[in-house]
């Protein structure tokens, strides 16, 4: 798995089986995760797992500094189907290379809920408080009724 990690960021991806390809995408993430806080004890901590310097600089120089906004998933597994010979699934396990945008949570649309029935709550008068004198609306249907009613006869003599 060292020498699969370091040719993972030595070449940026490679070809392998579905299996190898999961238990590599571990490594390289805690990897790369490591590398992003670029302090002493991390370069050594990097350096027990892979073993040449000119990837451990690498990894240090020009992949992490792309993955400082993203919180994780630097790799991508890609299926490619089976092997010839031994029928082994195979994968192309890469880097991520495009820039990382923050997507907005989706909000899941409120479900429709028929309104709760409102209990009205009397209000009790004190004696105080003054009751208020309600205007008595008019009413519009009685005065309509009556204009259609005069309006009505006034058509029927203009049809004859």
């Amino acid at each position: 798995m060292r020498n699969m990690v370091t040719s993972l960021f030595d070449h940026e991806k490679i070809k392998t089986t579905d299996a190898r390809a999961k238990e590599l995408r571990k490594i390289a993430e805690k990897l790369i995760t490591l590398a992003k806080r670029g302090d002493l004890h991390a370069r050594r901590q990097v350096m027990q797992v892979v073993m040449d310097n000119k990837v451990v600089t690498k990894l240090f120089e020009r992949i992490a500094p792309r993955y400082l906004e993203r919180p994780g998933g630097y790799t991508r597994i890609i299926k490619l189907g089976h092997r010839t010979g031994d029928n082994a699934a195979m994968s192309l396990i890469e880097l991520v290379e495009e820039e990382f945008t923050a997507k907005p949570k989706k909000s899941k649309p409120a479900k429709e809920v028929a309104p709760a029935p409102v209990e009205e709550v009397a209000v009790e008068e004190t004696e105080e408080e003054a009751p208020v004198e309600e205007e008595t609306p008019v009413e519009e249907s009685s005065v309509d009724e009556e204009k259609a009613a005069e309006e009505a006869p006034a058509e029927e003599e203009k049809k004859d």
